[in-house]
């Protein structure tokens, strides 16, 4: 065991994802370790490709990783709520069940035909639907599971200092840099941490121009090390202020 304080962040791939592939969680240069290394301590992540709050909700109440650490964590970060305000044109259901298909050659195809029908679909209601079309939870649902667990861990850690994030920009070619959904997010997202109490990593400030620029992952959504840096150091600024 180790006395060094620990930072529970829970996230999608933006926690894990580096410049050109994603990397093992205890990846000195991903933003939730430069954050904890900042406040002396160390990252637990609990993240994966594509989560959204709903997920992040279903890893507090059902991993039992997360149980585990929880007892002795100093802050938790909810670093989720980007992919929520993506545009999901095909339902986000059909997306989550194709690796469960088979045989594997219809897996295959299934996957080909979703992810070669999700630009031009996202583009088309973008451009036709009201508010741009479906997202991949509306900012409603996204609140609501952020509050659940802001709740739940304060129910059992009274005061434990919550940041969250303000969904941040992209310009993924597989979402043809479609992202109508982001402003409504933000909004939702502003509106829920002043009611609450959290603190806001202002990711569109931190990383917008570093991903809109082209300077990070090929894929327009994933960030380069300059970004994480950045991120991880204000994440550990806005904890120092609430007296981590």
């Amino acid at each position: 065991m180790t006395d060094r304080p620990i930072l529970l962040v829970l996230g999608d791939s933006l926690a894990f994802h580096g410049p050109q592939r994603p990397e093992p969680a205890d990846e000195p240069r991903l933003w939730p370790n430069v954050a904890a290394a900042a406040l002396g301590g160390r990252a637990e992540i609990a993240a994966g490709t594509g989560w959204t709050a709903r997920h992040a909700w279903h890893a507090l109440t059902s991993d039992p990783r997360v149980w585990a650490v929880l007892p002795s964590v100093e802050a938790l970060v909810l670093g989720v709520g980007g992919m929520d305000s993506l545009p999901s044109p095909l339902p986000t259901a059909l997306r989550e069940l194709i690796p469960t298909l088979r045989p594997e050659p219809l897996r295959r195809m299934a996957r080909h035909a979703y992810l070669r029908a999700q630009p031009p679909l996202a583009r088309a209601f973008a451009a036709t639907l009201p508010r741009g079309g479906p997202v991949a939870l509306p900012p409603r649902l996204s609140v609501r599971y952020l509050e659940r667990c802001r709740a739940a861990v304060h129910a059992v850690r009274p005061g434990l200092p919550v940041v969250a994030v303000v969904p941040p920009p992209h310009r993924a070619a597989c979402y043809a840099s479609v992202h109508v959904g982001r402003a409504a997010a933000e909004r939702a997202t502003r509106a829920w941490a002043r009611a609450a109490g959290v603190a806001l990593l202002d990711l569109p400030a931190l990383v917008g121009a570093h991903v809109l620029g082209g300077h990070g992952n090929p894929d327009g959504m994933h960030w380069g090390w300059e970004a994480h840096a950045a991120v991880g150091a204000e994440c550990a600024a806005l904890l120092r202020a609430r007296g981590h």
